[in-house]
């Protein structure tokens, strides 16, 4: 069972994989879960980083917590085994 919590602060972060490599960021939280935008663009990432995304469940993909190895300030990093 996992006990990573993610939250409304983790929108904005940048999503890496285990080695590494961007994959896109958190672009909105609603209900729950974090959504991530693969290839957010200039506009939306700004917009992520400053607070004002419009969380909409269309631009992005869920990010379940099982992925999620671990949180930092400002990068989330997904589990080896996926």
């Amino acid at each position: 069972m996992s006990t990573i919590q993610l939250t409304d602060d983790d929108v904005g972060k940048t999503v890496v994989t285990s080695t590494g490599n961007e994959i896109g960021i958190v672009s909105g939280y609603r209900y729950g879960t974090a959504y991530v935008d693969p290839d957010p663009g200039l506009k939306t990432t700004l917009l992520t980083r400053l607070g004002w995304e419009d969380t909409d469940a269309d631009d992005g993909y869920p990010l379940q917590t099982d992925a999620v190895d671990t949180i930092t300030e400002d990068q989330i990093r997904l589990s080896t085994d996926l």
